[in-house]
């Protein structure tokens, strides 16, 4: 299927009743571009449109990472509280039509699960990892930014507030095995090669199960943790951390590779 501009930016394939959704930028561990987010949220309202789609996969290419984050050179460009509001708002519409997908969505995770990586896997029904898999938001060490009210929310319903705590302020990515032990992924493949495998498996036996119980399924549950969001949830939190000069350093230094310099404002 071809979509719209930079459609090799994410790849879109049709296998029997599961479409995938394949991040293709490989060389810079499929970061993620501005396009790539809009190529997302156009493929799940496709498919929200396309009946014979009875499961998705989302997987990245080249097997060294699923999404390491967003590519952080485009954070040079936004300079105003309103660019990064329309981040903010941008990635939520995002993340949120990921979430709202009619039918079961699985991440098959391989490599680097980073940052915008483990933002858009806590979005997805079921999770799978091959033995690479490495799963964190290292924000606290590498941009000094945050997460945004529904990404905590929808990290906490899954990992738990302690363990959300521990994997931040330790600025840490957890291996495969801790990703099972933690419950993030319901299983490891044996092998880097048997994965996408594995989740074609996975995606057809979810596409033999009743539709409309594993959408009521969901959806009531995706219902749930938003109460987890308050109903008058302002950006200040994260604003206050995307204008600060911290945040101006960890781009820059992030870019330059070298280690940052905090001062905490």
């Amino acid at each position: 299927e071809a979509l719209s501009s930079g459609s090799d930016e994410l790849l879109v394939e049709r296998r029997g009743q599961v479409e995938w959704l394949i991040f293709n930028r490989p060389a810079v561990r499929n970061a993620m571009t501005w396009n790539m987010y809009e190529r997302l949220a156009e493929s799940c309202e496709a498919i929200n449109r396309d009946r014979e789609v009875r499961a998705v996969v989302l997987t990245g290419s080249g097997g060294q990472a699923f999404v390491s984050g967003t590519d952080i050179a485009q954070f040079r460009s936004m300079k105003t509280a309103q660019d990064f509001l329309d981040y903010e708002t941008r990635g939520k519409a995002v993340l949120g039509a990921l979430e709202a997908v009619r039918v079961p969505t699985i991440a098959a995770i391989a490599g680097f699960c980073t940052g915008a990586g483990a933002a858009i896997v806590n979005c997805c029904d079921l999770r799978i990892a091959s033995p690479s898999a490495r799963y964190g938001f290292p924000i606290a060490r590498t941009l000094g930014n945050g997460l945004s009210m529904t990404n905590y929310a929808r990290a906490a319903s899954l990992l738990g507030i302690a363990r959300l705590k521990d994997l931040i302020f330790r600025a840490r990515l957890i291996a495969a095995e801790e990703m099972l032990s933690w419950g993030l992924v319901s299983e490891l493949t044996p092998t880097e090669d048997s994965l996408l495998r594995r989740a074609q498996e996975l995606a057809e036996e979810l596409a033999g199960y009743a539709p409309l119980t594993l959408w009521a399924t969901k959806e009531s549950l995706r219902r749930l943790r938003d109460e987890m969001v308050p109903s008058d949830n302002k950006s200040d939190i994260l604003l206050s951390v995307y204008m600060s000069s911290d945040f101006r350093e960890g781009v820059e230094s992030f870019l330059e590779k070298r280690p940052p310099e905090w001062t905490g404002v």
